[in-house]
């Protein structure tokens, strides 16, 4: 039975550049892995096939040899028909770690298998911390206390017991896993004995318990910088837990949620108000007081002032954050009308409703449809320019 052309299985041209090669490789090998496939014969062979395609493609010496005298050329030549390559998955880190996340599976795989012992980062934390309004507007500094672990005080962390030390395991030679062959491929396991470890406590410490680590609540102060938001977190670095076998602590990170405020509303470093006033005040023009993070201020409403009009207040609103100055606040004017009124209070009204003009509305002829609305928009501009 003839074989297939190699770069015809691959699916590339036979001027594709390396990379190329390699990435149609890497596709196939994820399509018909047997990992992926359980029981499938002929996804088996593909893989297979796959597999060897590549071996000689991606070998400029072989690739040489194929492309002058095909199959006859590479059939007698050293590694010719090499199997699965995992190196091609090193840009995505270990293959094993691939087929573990995509399938369920675990260290499956010789060749890069990631050894469980050794050093290791300590988890990172989180603890959720709510503010008041004006701490998130003026900075703060707090106290939170967090149960975690850290590393055994009687035995500095190694998990054995004083005076003795933990030794290499006999099975996995230190190395954290046991392999052996399964098919065409090397298979590796976490060693059994030492759980991945490399090594064996035989008299264990009897604080930890052979864990190198014990739990303890701890009091951490927390500085908020002026401006923070809600969601805003605070990386604390190294307040996490501690690491295992020397390795570094993880960090803290503080989420911050902020209060409510009764009055302002914040929009990024702005805020928002809305002050009542007397329509007199508005009528006429004076001065108000607009409340403000650092106390009321004096701000001059103009005469004739109408309800819904928006005054500026620079630099009153929030902080930035990272210190690059602050917002500014925006107070909406609302005409604030009397509910009960004396009746010399209703005699003067009474006098400047009959001095003031009566109101007189214009009522606008509904639009039917938009083609009615843009003949009325063309009149208009024809009226403006005309």
């Amino acid at each position: 039975m003839s074989k297939r052309d190699y770069y015809e299985i691959l699916g590339v041209a036979r001027t594709a550049t390396d990379i190329e090669i390699k990435s149609a490789y890497r596709k196939l090998a994820m399509q018909y892995h047997p990992d992926r496939n359980p029981g499938d014969q002929l996804a088996e062979e593909k893989f297979k096939e796959a597999s060897e395609a590549y071996a000689v493609v991606a070998d400029a010496q072989k690739r040489s040899l194929y492309d002058r005298f095909g199959h006859a050329g590479v059939s007698s030549a050293p590694g010719g028909g090499a199997g699965f390559d995992p190196s091609v998955f090193a840009e995505f880190g270990d293959f094993a770690d691939i087929l573990g996340n995509m399938f369920g599976f675990g260290d499956v795989f010789g060749g890069g298998g990631r050894r469980r012992g050794g050093p290791r980062r300590g988890a990172d934390l989180r603890y959720d911390l709510e503010i008041s309004f004006e701490e998130s507007a003026r900075g703060a500094e707090t106290t939170v206390q967090i149960p975690r672990q850290e590393n055994c005080g009687t035995c500095n962390g190694s998990g054995a017991a004083k005076g003795s030390s933990a030794s290499t395991c006999p099975q996995c030679k230190g190395h954290g896993q046991v392999r052996f062959q399964q098919g065409f491929f090397t298979v590796a396991r976490t060693c059994p004995q030492c759980g991945g470890a490399g090594q064996i406590i035989t008299k264990p410490c009897q604080t930890c318990r052979g864990a190198g680590r014990v739990t303890r609540e701890r009091k951490i102060t927390v500085k908020i910088p002026g401006g923070i938001a809600t969601g805003q977190q605070l990386r604390l670095q190294g307040e996490g837990e501690a690491g295992s076998a020397g390795g570094p602590a993880g960090h803290l990170y503080v989420v911050v949620h902020v209060h409510e405020h009764e009055f302002f509303r914040r929009d990024g470093i702005n805020l928002f108000c809305e002050i009542p006033v007397n329509f007199t005040t508005v009528a006429l023009g004076g001065d108000i007081q607009v409340p403000t993070l650092d106390g009321p201020e004096t701000v001059k409403v103009p005469e004739g002032t109408q309800t819904g009009t928006t005054l500026r207040l620079k630099g009153k609103g929030m902080p930035d954050v990272n210190g690059r100055g602050r917002g500014d606040l925006f107070a909406t004017v609302q005409v604030q009308t009397p509910k009960k009124l004396t009746r010399d209070q209703r005699q003067l009204i009474e006098q400047l409703a009959r001095a003031l003009p009566k109101e007189e509305f214009e009522p606008r002829p509904h639009i039917a449809n938009d083609a009615q609305d843009e003949r009325n928009l063309f009149d208009r501009v024809k009226d403006m320019f005309g």
